[in-house]
């Protein structure tokens, strides 16, 4: 899910309206489709106001579906692994870990916690949590951020709705990975009794568990904070506040952190490795997190003939597809379904989910560095059909959205996805912010 200071992604199934991202891709449905992006999300181009959509396809090309995706993941065990799953959470395609908090400063052995359902967002920056999800006996030692000698809030804008609430630092441990003294956003804050300020409150506020749709949001990306320099320079509306609810200024350390940027190693980015899934569906999926770029010998992108592009702060590279460039194109775990703009695939007007009567293949070219111009297969099968299902993971559903291409966690499995920190280098992708991937 995209933060919108970009734009969130994250499909939720049609059981719950909530946040795994934002809520991009849906109007009026009952199905939040979501992403975790920073710019304002789009409805869902539509052919019908009533119903399915059906328009004719405007090639004559043969269906020519793409073959799966093979990667298989890094086993974990590994102080630089841990075990991602995606199960029956109510919203089918959600990334999911455990994570350990605890005391700050205390090298992550003090008063600790695990908690766990908590979303991986590779297209945010940041951990944000909720307050209920975090015992008093650990919450109690954490530290409290402030500016202007006023405890310090935030809001974080997402596709699906709005985050509010206090800035603490603590410990993390993920795996044998720690980030020490962490600035994290605390969700639904009680000891914050300032509504947010009114230019936050796009769509609906998420403060809890159940419309968040996760524990928290694990916001691992490209970037090493969620806003960077220009917080730092001039308060900006939509980001930092005091928690009387005005806008402040705050230094860089003191912004909520991609926490892999505060490891003491291994700390120059990770890999997303999804195992494949069934065409059908399947009822869980596994996978693994690897911290660190060609660090150590289990995260090794040198050599591997991986398809390697530089992206912007934000993650966005280019694509063109049927034709359209698309400037706004990245990929995202928390988006739950892929989103882009297709009049030739049959959708549903009420939930966006394309609906064709067959499995359909489709080719986009990304704007990559090595190589120049990768081309990527995928296919599309019936939204509402595999959501009726029953099943959790799917690596073909999608919605339809104009202006961009987001990448959800259908792309994912049977990849191993690599995400670059902007300012720190690695042996095979060069200076970050970059993403690449492989797929066999």
């Amino acid at each position: 899910m995209r933060k919108i200071a970009w734009i969130i992604a994250a499909a939720l199934g049609l059981s719950l309206a909530a946040c795994g991202g934002g809520g991009g891709g849906s109007s009026g449905n009952t199905a939040t489709n979501s992403s975790t992006s920073g710019s304002s999300s789009n409805p869902p181009s539509s052919g019908t106001t009533n119903g399915p959509s059906n328009p004719p396809s405007n090639s004559s090309a043969p269906n020519v579906l793409a073959a799966d995706a093979s990667a298989v993941p890094t086993a974990v065990g590994p102080g630089n692994t841990m075990a991602v799953t995606v199960t029956g959470t109510g919203i089918h395609n959600q990334p999911m870990v455990s994570i350990k908090l605890c005391t700050p400063g205390t090298n992550a052995t003090g008063n600790c916690v695990t908690i766990p359902n908590v979303l991986v967002d590779t297209g945010s920056y940041g951990l944000r949590l909720v307050r209920s999800a975090i015992p008093d006996a650990t919450f109690n030692t954490f530290g409290t951020e402030t500016a202007s000698s006023l405890p310090l809030a935030e809001c974080a804008l997402f596709g699906s709705g709005y985050t509010w609430g206090t800035v603490h630092t603590a410990d993390l441990a993920l795996s044998g990975e720690v980030a020490s003294t962490l600035p994290i956003q605390v969700i639904g804050d009680p000891a914050l009794t300032t509504a947010a300020p009114s230019e936050c409150q796009v769509g609906r506020l998420m403060s809890t568990a159940a419309n968040v749709g996760a524990n928290g949001i694990l916001g691992i990306g490209v970037s090493p904070t969620d806003c960077g320099s220009a917080c730092a320079i001039a308060p900006l509306t939509t980001h930092y506040y005091t928690n009387a609810g005005t806008a402040t200024t705050v230094p860089v350390s003191g912004q909520v952190a991609n926490p892999v940027s505060y490891f003491a190693q291994d700390n120059n980015g990770l890999i997303l490795e999804m195992a494949q899934v069934s065409d059908s569906g399947s009822a869980s999926a596994q996978g693994t997190l690897v911290f660190g770029i060609d660090t150590q010998a289990n995260n090794t992108l040198a050599g591997t003939s991986a398809t390697l592009i530089r992206t912007d702060i934000n993650s966005n590279f280019t694509s063109t597809y049927n034709g359209t460039t698309l400037a706004s194109t990245f990929f995202d775990s928390g988006s739950t379904v892929m989103f882009f703009p297709d009049t030739t695939i049959a959708h549903d007007f009420l939930s966006g989910y394309f609906t064709p009567t067959a499995t359909v293949g489709r080719t986009t070219t990304l704007s990559s560095t090595s190589p120049a111009n990768a081309t990527l297969g995928f296919n599309i099968a019936n939204g509402l059909t595999l959501s009726a299902s029953g099943n959790n993971a799917f690596n073909n559903i999608g919605i339809s959205m104009a202006g961009q291409f987001d990448f959800g966690l259908p792309f994912f499995y049977g990849r191993h996805v690599f995400y670059g920190i902007s300012g720190r280098s690695s042996t095979g992708g060069g200076a970050g912010p970059y993403v690449a991937y492989t797929s066999s």
